[in-house]
């Protein structure tokens, strides 16, 4: 327990604290209050000129809040110092942590883009050699009537908000869905940042629908490359390097974007393991 053994100020009927206290009051250590107190950053209120003891105040807190917060925001020593004497306002500072913290925010989904990204080269040298336990086969490429959104979304993690507008919006329309729902990637390379891409699920009631802008007909095609995929969606880029060896060993080329059909997701079950994805190329054969 910190035994508090306050003095009254020679200067004023404030209250003073020994450097320790004040430290374990601020929660910043001793070292860096000596430090800030060295370069005239944050001088104590009060030094004993006979014991040397440094003597602090409550309402230096204030000051010490805005420095530690703007060292957190990136800024050095000296410019806090000039900041600090512009007499900085509380909603400034508030405003520039607002910033920072949406700075930190991005990063963060950055970051953590980038671990996923890790995860899943590890995932595919783990499974290096195993190719073959994903099917590759080919089935009709019919027309299919569909409900669509297209978007250039900053991050594939918000593919399920714009599944979301798109089945609000398949219901204000009067429409029912008649398959489940998939995303197409109309990217012609991989972008990990402001993708395009399309959601859409195959619908009913097109005739009567009250939006015509939302839907449209996926074009037919000679045929589909298709492959299952068992799992969570980690597991993906799996069933993408099987397509990869599968148009490499057979005479078919892409004819357009790549589509991925989630036949069994976290709609159906809470086990990531259960999960269904179908991944689809339209192909045809070069004559």
């Amino acid at each position: 327990m910190i035994r508090l053994e306050p003095i009254l100020s020679s200067r004023t009927d404030l209250r003073m604290f020994k450097i320790g206290e004040f430290s374990q009051l601020s929660k910043v250590t001793v070292k860096t209050l000596r430090y800030y107190a060295d370069i005239d950053l944050l001088p104590p209120a009060h030094i004993d000129l006979q014991s040397g003891y440094r003597y602090y105040q409550v309402d230096q807190l204030p000051r010490l809040n805005r420095i530690l917060a703007l060292r957190d925001l990136g800024f050095s020593l000296d410019q806090i110092r000039r900041l600090l004497d512009d007499d900085l306002s509380a909603e400034q500072l508030r405003g520039m942590l607002r910033m920072r913290q949406a700075q930190i925010a991005e990063q963060i989904e950055t970051e953590r883009s980038r671990l996923a990204q890790v995860e899943m080269r590890l995932r595919s040298i783990e499974q290096e050699g195993t190719v073959a336990q994903y099917d590759v086969i080919l089935k009709p490429g019919e027309a299919v009537e569909v409900a669509f959104l297209r978007r250039i979304v900053p991050s594939y993690d918000q593919m399920g908000p714009l599944f979301g507008e798109l089945f609000q919006e398949v219901a204000a329309a009067g429409l029912t869905p008649a398959g489940p729902p998939m995303t197409i990637y109309h990217d012609s390379e991989y972008k990990p940042q402001n993708a395009d891409v399309e959601v859409a699920v195959p619908v009913n009631g097109a005739a009567n629908s009250s939006n015509p802008a939302l839907l449209r007909t996926l074009a037919a095609s000679e045929a589909l490359a298709s492959c299952m995929v068992q799992g969570s969606y980690d597991h993906i880029s799996g069933g993408y390097e099987a397509m990869m060896h599968w148009l490499q060993d057979n005479p078919y080329s892409a004819s357009g974007p790549p589509r991925e059909i989630y036949l069994r997701g976290p709609e159906s079950t809470a086990n990531p393991d259960e999960y269904l994805t179908e991944i689809q190329f339209p192909v045809y054969k070069p004559a």
